[in-house]
């Protein structure tokens, strides 16, 4: 055969990541004439074995047809070419369509290594009569695979933890909301764990809710945080001063013991922080800070004249 004349004394082992030798060149091209040539047979036994191997059970039969096509097309053009770049981009537009379906990890690399499988055994179908010529096909063709593979989970991974650090910031920004329940008047209640990185975003929050509505009192309800560690504890008298800084003033209400007993032994000077036993005498405090008298209206009942 013409292609093993070519490759014969050529090195064929590289790596699709470094420059290929003439032989590999040689390989792949005649590889990647016939993945093209039997294209339609061979992705139509690929999704036969995605549907028997119960992967992408989220998507439709179309859109699996459909992302099917497209990976095996950028599957051959890396195999072509060698570079991933128009891989890597399409791996990560795959990853932000399929994510919110539902697709796990899992599945997608089973996707690609099935598809490795598939072309595998073509291979193996068009030289298995020249089985010294098979194993050079296969020296050009594995190291391609791999990293072919490792492009796709990399890509897919990388969407899938951006997508939870997303989540997480966003459920974190919900568990700590900054109320503006008066003019110049917020309430920030704390429910749950209260650890360093929750915190420091507690503490970004607020300064952001004073500015950004010109407070000048602050009540921090901390009554849902079951206790805190002397870090913690440290960070919310920071936050106290920081808030200082910008002209709020800080009532703190729901200390528990546990909490309370914390701040003293770290010796916290209880003269800078303002509390208050409960969140509706914090209120009624900020609202006596801020000049607001609450009176009581007297109740009035209708009456009824009787019928003359």
């Amino acid at each position: 055969m013409a292609i093993k004349e070519k490759v014969r004394g050529a090195a064929t082992t590289t790596s699709a990541a470094e420059p290929r030798s003439e032989g590999t060149q040689v390989v792949l091209r005649e590889l990647v004439a016939h993945l093209r040539a039997s294209r339609t047979e061979l992705r139509e036994n690929w999704i036969r074995k995605i549907v028997e191997a119960r992967l992408l059970t989220s998507m439709t039969k179309e859109e699996v047809f459909a992302e099917a096509t497209a990976v095996y097309d950028n599957y051959v053009e890396v195999l072509e070419s060698g570079s991933v770049d128009a891989l890597q981009a399409y791996a990560r537009d795959l990853s932000e369509r399929i994510i919110p379906r539902g697709v796990e990890t899992h599945e997608v690399v089973g996707i690609v290594l099935l598809l490795r499988d598939v072309l595998a055994r073509s291979l193996f179908g068009k030289y298995k009569q020249d089985y010294a010529l098979y194993n050079v096909v296969l020296d050009a063709y594995e190291p391609a695979a791999n990293r072919i593979a490792n492009t796709v989970a990399v890509g897919f991974v990388q969407e899938r933890e951006r997508i939870i650090r997303q989540q997480q910031e966003a459920i974190r920004e919900l568990s700590t909301p900054v109320l503006q329940v008066r003019e110049r008047l917020l309430i920030l209640p704390i429910i749950g764990v209260v650890d360093a990185q929750r915190a420091r975003q507690l503490t970004e929050q607020l300064l952001r809710g004073i500015r950004g509505n010109r407070a000048k009192v602050v009540v921090i309800d901390i009554t849902g945080v079951p206790s805190v560690d002397s870090k913690v504890a440290n960070h919310l008298v920071q936050t106290v001063e920081a808030s200082r800084l910008l002209g709020a003033m800080v009532i703190v209400t729901g200390l528990s013991s546990e909490i309370a007993q914390t701040l003293v032994t770290i010796g916290v000077d209880l003269a800078k922080m303002k509390t208050v036993g409960d969140l509706q005498g914090g209120i009624e405090e900020a609202e006596r800070l801020l000049g607001y008298k609450v009176t009581q209206v007297a109740e009035t009942r209708p009456t009824l004249e009787s019928a003359k």
